[in-house]
């Protein structure tokens, strides 16, 4: 994915390519929100509202024009894009020049019934709102049920109504009326199908198993619940019917079961893979501390924490707590790598929670955003800390100092009582 930094004077035209309704608004607040946050559902409503009485086209604006609208900055701006990309509610295109020329493409949401059988947007829904909120919006997209057992159908037909009748022949197609038009989440193909259809006994699978739609879905699955193609065969075998072909939804249960048997029935949550890359340093300083910012930057913290325990995978409780200072806290993957490496050294390779937490706390005050940013942050507090434990200890030693040590014993005289005690315990020693 190319990178463009954008200025506050570059310009930008929305063009809607579909047909928005009140609708679609309710879906974007009640379910796409939840997942891409207030601020990127504000920026659509924002291209929405830009559009001219017909909605079908802006007019020309900068992206000052944004930041003044919503009072944000642009970083906030590009990180707000990116989620309405992601999810597939708009397309992004530029030309560049002495200021650059963007134009977004709206989509519409897709419908209720889509997302809640969706891979991916279902489960993070899920996740993000929790089981009481997600039935209730389950609840209340649904259709009412209306037994029609001891009604008749009494609807009339086109051709009970209509008749053909000669007329004018036209045979033109009408190929660009605006239709409702959803956009799609693309994520990238990684699943091995080679290595699983060779682990696969024969007879088992036939030419028409994997079709378009049944690897799309595997892949999906596959990024959804971080599982590899040896952990999904059983799953995938299990959801062969008898015409060779995959069982879908069946797949969905399985896969779904086994993510849950193997992770204490929890659900997967979706996060950053590593850290968004406008908030990337440039790449090119050779020193020790550009390398380690490389790493913090382009490592996710799933994979930094299995780094740092030796390739072993990290623990329930360890996967929790990525999943808190992710989601919960809302830190950038690379600002957590810093922090799980910056609490294991000083914390004698513990990751406690509550210190952990009560550090995320301090830099989401701090809008710690990037990696440097993240490091600086680290240095200055243990920094204070050390100072203070120098200084506690210092006065801890000048309690516990011996009495030897004070200079002002040399002007004091010993009496006899102490002389005589002295001597008795020098006796011991010759």
């Amino acid at each position: 994915m190319k990178q463009i930094s954008i200025l506050p004077a570059d310009t930008f035209v929305v063009v809607n390519r579909t047909i928005l309704n009140e609708n679609d608004r309710k879906i974007i607040s009640m379910l796409y929100q939840p997942i891409i946050g207030s601020i990127a559902t504000s920026l659509y409503y924002t291209f929405w509202a830009d559009l001219d009485k017909s909605e079908l086209l802006s007019a020309e604006y900068t992206h000052h024009h944004l930041m003044t609208s919503l009072r944000i900055k642009m970083d906030a701006i590009i990180s707000a894009r990116k989620k309405l990309e992601a999810i597939g509610l708009l397309k992004t295109y530029v030309k560049t020049g002495n200021s650059n020329s963007y134009v977004y493409e709206m989509f519409s949401p897709i419908s209720a019934n889509e997302f809640f059988n969706h891979p991916i947007l279902n489960i993070v829904l899920y996740n993000n709102v929790g089981k009481k909120e997600y039935e209730n919006l389950l609840k209340y997209f649904k259709i009412p049920k209306i037994n029609l057992s001891s009604y008749e159908e009494i609807t009339c037909r086109f051709d009970d109504v209509f008749e053909s009748v000669p007329g004018t022949l036209y045979d033109n197609l009408n190929e660009d009326l605006r239709v409702n038009k959803t956009g799609q989440i693309k994520i990238d193909s990684s699943f091995d199908f080679d290595l699983l259809i060779s682990s696969v006994p024969g007879g088992i699978i036939n030419e028409k198993t994997f079709s378009k739609e049944s690897k799309e879905l595997i892949n999906n699955l596959s990024f959804v619940y971080n599982l590899d193609a040896i952990d999904m065969k059983s799953s995938i075998l299990s959801s062969i019917k008898e015409n060779g072909l995959i069982d879908k939804n069946l797949l969905r249960k399985n896969v779904r079961n086994y993510y849950k048997y193997e992770n204490q029935n929890k659900l997967p949550s979706l996060i950053f893979k590593n850290q968004p890359e406008y908030l990337k340093n440039p790449i090119g300083a050779s020193s020790k501390r550009a390398k380690m910012i490389y790493i913090f930057e382009n490592t996710s913290p799933y994979n930094f924490l299995k780094g740092v325990n030796n390739g072993a995978k990290p623990s329930v409780r360890d996967l929790n707590l990525l999943e808190t200072l992710l989601t919960d806290f809302k830190l950038n993957p690379g600002v957590t790598n810093v922090l799980i490496d910056y609490v294991l050294k000083i914390n004698n390779k513990k990751l406690t929670k509550a210190y952990v937490e009560a550090i995320a706390s301090q830099w989401k005050r701090l809008n710690v955003e990037t990696v440097e940013e993240a490091m600086k942050t680290a240095e200055k507090e243990y920094k204070r800390e050390n100072k203070k434990v120098q200084n506690k200890l210092s006065s801890i030693n000048k309690e516990k100092l011996p009495e030897w040590f004070n200079k002002d014993i040399k002007k004091q005289e010993i009496s006899e009582e102490e002389e005589k005690s002295l001597k008795e315990m020098l006796k011991e020693f010759s």
